[in-house]
């Protein structure tokens, strides 16, 4: 009997943000001012859980049970702004992620529940967009975003490789149980704001520096 994890890695599929770019502390300060001009109060340690690496559909939810009260459709038009002035102001690459790039011997593509647009732009910010050209899915491709399974399943599928020999890097609990779901590999990167803790589990690899990637996936 084989066992799928000794296939080697053929595909390796990143998360955008806090895997590809350092978004998500901008991200988590422009929540925090969001949801105070709802009314609304999260903690900093809340935020992180609750929302970094969820789907529109999760934050949505989780704001209007805490609000007492349904978001308006179209809410959050006259907030999308404050990401995009202070992410183009601020954003800049994880640290490490284009060494890994560099010394990977496999095809990698990009998985992300942002929007094509938002990706693109940060991508395009930080000067990775050519390293991901024509290999960027979203959650706008597929029916239901992580944690469901369906847009790394995509990814793959669209590469051409089976989902045992795929490795997902991710940073939020989200995309590690949506890898899980699909059957791949997970590498939970734990350098920014997620804690290791909260992407341990197991079959998930947990590790804190982006140069140690190539090495984690040859094990």
């Amino acid at each position: 009997m084989t066992h799928d994890h000794v296939h080697p890695v053929e595909l390796v599929i990143f998360d955008c943000d806090g895997v590809l770019v350092d978004s998500e502390r901008i991200c988590v300060r422009v929540d925090a001012e969001i949801f105070a001009g709802l009314g609304v109060s999260f903690t900093e340690e809340e935020i992180v859980e609750h929302f970094v690496g969820s789907s529109s559909e999760t934050y949505r939810a989780i704001v209007e049970e805490r609000l007492g009260r349904p978001l308006e459709r179209g809410w959050f038009d006259a907030y999308k702004h404050l990401y995009e002035e202070a992410l183009d102001a601020e954003l800049t690459v994880v640290d490490g992620i284009t060494d890994a790039l560099d010394a990977l011997s496999v095809p990698y593509c990009l998985a992300s529940n942002g929007g094509h647009a938002s990706i693109r732009r940060n991508l395009t910010t930080t000067g990775l967009l050519p390293r991901f050209e024509g290999r960027i899915f979203s959650a706008a491709d597929v029916p239901r975003g992580k944690p469901a399974p369906d847009l790394f399943l995509h990814a793959a599928a669209t590469m051409g490789v089976p989902p045992s020999r795929c490795a997902v890097v991710e940073d939020s609990p989200y995309g590690v149980a949506a890898a899980r779901a699909a059957g791949m590999r997970a590498f939970g990167y734990c350098g920014g704001l997620t804690r290791a803790d909260r992407l341990a589990g197991d079959g998930v690899v947990v590790f804190d520096d982006m140069r140690e990637l190539v090495g984690l996936l040859g094990r």
